[in-house]
């Protein structure tokens, strides 16, 4: 399984970035996905989860700002962050909900104040 994380970068407070993960080894249209995030010095958290019926849940910290969303035919999940703030800063990863697969690299976000 492999999973790769792309799409961050620098960006200023209260711009947006979209971020995209690319699924490889793995059934992905049965499969719920989810955002994660690790900013330096803290542990890493959940940030999104889409079923594979398409439900979505969201932390608190990211509700009405990111959106995840999913695209079967390209084995693709995506987050769209909006509104971004400071203490978004983090490095980005995909896996499952369950965290059943091992973590790609990420892509890093940095949002300047």
């Amino acid at each position: 399984v492999q999973l790769q994380a792309s799409g961050g970068g620098l960006v200023q407070a209260g711009g947006s970035l979209r971020l995209s993960c690319a699924a490889s080894g793995i059934v992905f249209s049965t499969n719920a996905m989810a955002w994660y995030r690790q900013a330096p010095g803290k542990q890493r958290e959940l940030v999104a989860v889409m079923s594979s019926g398409g439900s979505t849940t969201y932390a608190g910290s990211v509700k009405g700002r990111f959106t995840i969303s999913r695209d079967n035919a390209r084995n693709t999940v995506y987050l769209q962050m909006n509104s971004l703030k400071p203490e978004d800063t983090a490095v980005y990863y995909c896996n499952h909900p369950m965290q059943r697969y091992d973590w790609g690299q990420g892509t890093q976000v940095t949002v300047s104040s």
